[in-house]
């Protein structure tokens, strides 16, 4: 047969393909003269272009041809063309732009070979597993299609079906990419920043864990168990004696893609409502269980009827270690600082910078980009306008995007366009930041609460806006309840981990040589109406209950600060 078997069920082996490969070569000559001739027509288009001086007037028809190019050539450059569409530090914004509109549709293949597919794969006819099973796809894409059906046990279900020789076919132009990106990447003008081959090998190994359906099946019931008990995201059950390596079966959803506008109001939904969901689940899939979906478009997400968000496709995901997170959110709170050098550091830990890389001249540069995407009003900030102006930037610093980040920056600006569909006035800051805000006020771990004082300090200085802003943009959100916050926070504040609080608070109480109790003033008008008599009460028996006879002992002669603010109290109040 030829074809390249070895490691069918394994995970992706660049060194034991290019041993099947080298010693018969004759298995590639014809895929790579049919590549060879389509790239050179490409290429030698754009040459034309600067020889009759008609680059810029072609722009748009060049990043067309290009896009319609990858999709002639099959499911691999396909999904070179959509890894692509989320790698700035590689392609120009104007082939990025073009690339987005990448669809993933195919012709179907034959119905005989899948319903053929669907018998080997669970090793029973297919009457033995299914009452009912559409007699054509319900839908195409580039490396399988999906069949409703019912199961024989009465279960609606998605019967998604593998290519036939998927395999194979990747396995072959994943090889000659990577023979290609050997000797070709002295040539090519990229501030790659490492070896290109290392690209393709991170392109072929996510491929490879998309076309194991038993593997997307473990992937599902992981992210099921993360929002378990979140009742507004919904994850449909795997059904195991149905699925195999090429064959995933899977509970049936019932709802409008997001982008059919129309019929989500139809059904009576709220769009706000279904947004609010889509992208509060985004950020806590990065910043709590980094567990992240990679390929949220609009035909893997759904809205129901009774008003949750349906997740489908896992194929494509990916896992961030815990130091990631607290990065991440180390980033997070250097934007809001607006710590340009300390951020720098930032995308060295993270990959984007190499750690030799002088970040000196690298500062001004994230300042300038940056600025003017947050600008004054942080309500305008997008983070489509940031991958634009990062797109620029990584021609001329030695910027790449590692692997997962593709996959992030992928799944953010995805969920952020949809939600533009949804509401043209979106601001993901107005649902982003009142998760963070909670996530930081409610400081349920020690590194967050170290973040949160990495928010509230500036240079050794207490940031009273800072603290009124994180409180105000929290309390937008309707699941933050600034009580129990209180509780945490005064249970810090007594903590023997909260010295280097009470002592910073009691020096921005009396800084410039004053009282701040105007600052203190703001702040209790903002949460005062959710602080009623009673609830404190319970409040402080809770506190004091949980504070040793020692710790109250060691506390209070600290405490005494707070008598002036006691005395000044009207009579009236209790």
């Amino acid at each position: 047969m030829g074809q390249y078997q070895s490691g069918q069920r394994g995970r992706y082996n660049p060194d034991e393909i290019a041993r099947h490969y080298r010693y018969q070569p004759w298995l590639v000559w014809g895929r790579l003269l049919r590549i060879i001739w389509s790239f050179g027509r490409f290429i030698f288009s754009l040459k034309w272009d600067e020889w009759q001086d008609q680059v810029e007037q072609n722009r748009g028809k060049r990043a067309t041809q290009l896009r319609e190019l990858l999709t002639r050539l099959g499911p691999t450059f396909i999904k070179v063309g959509q890894a692509l569409s989320t790698r700035p530090d590689l392609i120009r914004k104007d082939f990025l732009e073009e690339l987005v509109k990448l669809q993933d549709q195919l012709p179907p293949f034959d119905n005989a070979i899948a319903y053929q597919i669907i018998e080997q794969e669970l090793g029973r006819p297919i009457a033995q597993s299914f009452s009912e099973l559409s007699p054509t796809p319900i839908a195409a894409a580039s490396l399988g299609q999906v069949y409703r059906g019912r199961l024989i046990t009465g279960e609606e279900v998605a019967v998604k079906v593998q290519r036939p020789n998927l395999r194979p076919i990747l396995t072959r132009d994943l090889y000659l990419m990577r023979w290609a990106a050997g000797w070709l990447a002295p040539w090519l003008p990229l501030n790659l920043g490492h070896d290109l081959t290392l690209i393709v090998d991170e392109f072929g190994t996510k491929l490879f864990e998309e076309i194991d359906y038993i593997n997307e099946g473990r992937n599902a019931e992981k992210f099921a168990s993360n929002f378990r008990d979140d009742p507004k995201v919904k994850v449909p059950s795997i059904y195991w004696r149905y699925t195999n390596t090429h064959v995933l079966t899977l509970e049936w959803i019932n709802g409008f893609k997001l982008t059919d506008i129309k019929r989500i109001r139809e059904a009576g939904l709220d769009p706000e409502a279904i947004i609010q969901i889509g992208v509060t689940s985004g950020l806590q899939q990065l910043l709590e269980y980094g567990f992240f979906h990679a390929d949220p478009h609009p035909g893997n997400l759904f809205a129901m009827p009774d008003g949750r968000m349906a997740y489908i496709d896992f194929g494509m995901m990916d896992q961030l270690e815990e130091t990631t997170k607290e990065t991440l959110v180390d980033a997070l709170v250097h934007v809001v600082n607006k710590d340009y050098n300390d951020l720098a550091e930032d995308f060295v830990k993270l990959g984007f910078l190499t750690p030799d890389i002088n970040i000196c001249p690298i500062v001004p540069a994230l300042e300038a980009v940056l600025g003017n995407a947050i600008g004054k009003n942080v309500g305008d900030f997008n983070f489509k306008t940031i991958t634009d102006e990062f797109s620029e930037l990584m021609y001329e610093y030695p910027f790449r995007v590692p692997a997962k980040f593709a996959l992030i920056i992928r799944s953010l600006v995805t969920q952020e366009g949809i939600a533009l569909s949804l509401n043209p006035n979106f601001k993901i800051v107005e649902v982003g930041y009142p998760y963070i805000a909670r996530r930081l006020l409610t400081g349920e771990s020690p590194e967050l609460r170290r973040r949160l004082l990495n928010v509230l300090f500036k240079d050794g200085r207490f940031q009273w806006e800072r603290l009124e802003n994180l409180i105000a943009i929290a309390r937008t959100d309707t699941n933050f309840d600034v009580l129990p916050t209180a509780q945490m926070g005064l249970q810090y504040l007594l903590s023997d981990e909260g010295k280097f609080l009470r002592r910073q608070l009691v020096l921005a109480l009396t800084e410039d040589d004053r009282l701040h109790t105007e600052e203190v003033q703001r702040l209790w008008n903002l949460v005062k109406d959710d602080l009623k008599p009673n609830r404190l009460l319970d409040v402080a028996i809770g506190v004091l209950s949980d504070l040793s006879r020692e710790g109250a002992a060691a506390i209070l002669p600290k405490a005494t600060f707070l008598i002036p603010f006691a005395g000044n109290q009207p009579q009236n109040q209790k």
